[in-house]
């Protein structure tokens, strides 16, 4: 099993760490995939079913999920393939210089709760809300040049109380509010998006593996 680092920042720090499985053959049923998601604990873990066609499988650490951003951003990358291959539709991908880029649809993903502040610092000073609704808070650091503060809290009651990237979050903020964004979000991972023709946006960021060094 491979562990990267998802959306890191320009020097190379923070991301969501992913698990991805290259063999899915070996854990080919839904229940101990689940199981294995729950035991390794990352936000989540990809299972390649098919690493040819860009074939994928996508977990928590509780569900089964039809696409999730962050997984299919490092799949692509990992994979180096024009495409995936999720239970949602096929994901367009494709590699520009540091950036590993996919093209998706915001209602690919399960809907979150966006909730705006008023500043940056309101969205740095929150506390983990109870369990039960997934909220993506945000503020604009700079509006005109399309910059967000973030963070995500999935409110799964899975262990997961704070999730450090969110690509499907990212996705259905830049579908709400119609234009490219530089989103910042947990300690410092950074999401690119840019909206596209027929409802699908491109999101993008920088994969590492742990312990690599800076990017750029």
């Amino acid at each position: 099993m491979d562990v990267l680092r998802v959306f890191c920042a320009p020097d190379g720090r923070y991301g969501n760490e992913l698990g991805v499985v290259r063999d899915g053959s070996r854990v080919p049923e839904r229940a101990d995939r689940q199981a294995l998601a729950a035991k390794l604990g990352f936000s989540e873990t990809v299972f390649v079913d098919d690493p040819e066609r860009g074939a994928v499988d996508i977990y928590t650490p509780s569900t089964r999920l039809r696409f999730a951003g962050y997984p299919c951003v490092g799949a692509a990358w990992l994979l180096d393939v024009p495409e995936l291959v999720t239970a949602a539709g096929v994901v367009e991908a494709h590699q520009d210089g540091e950036f590993s880029w996919i093209v998706a649809r915001a209602d690919w993903a399960r809907a979150r709760t966006l909730r705006r502040y008023a500043t940056a610092a309101d969205v740095e000073a929150l506390a983990v809300p109870p369990a039960g609704e997934w909220i993506y808070a945000w503020a604009w650091e700079d509006e005109a040049a399309g910059r967000v503060r973030a963070r995500g809290f999935p409110g799964r009651g899975d262990g997961i109380t704070e999730d450090e990237a969110t690509g499907a979050a990212a996705l259905q903020l830049t579908h709400e509010l119609g234009r490219a964004l530089n989103i910042t979000q947990g300690r410092g991972s950074q999401l690119l998006t840019a909206p596209g023709p027929d409802d699908f946006i491109e999101l993008g960021g920088r994969v590492a593996f742990p312990g690599q060094p800076s990017l750029v």
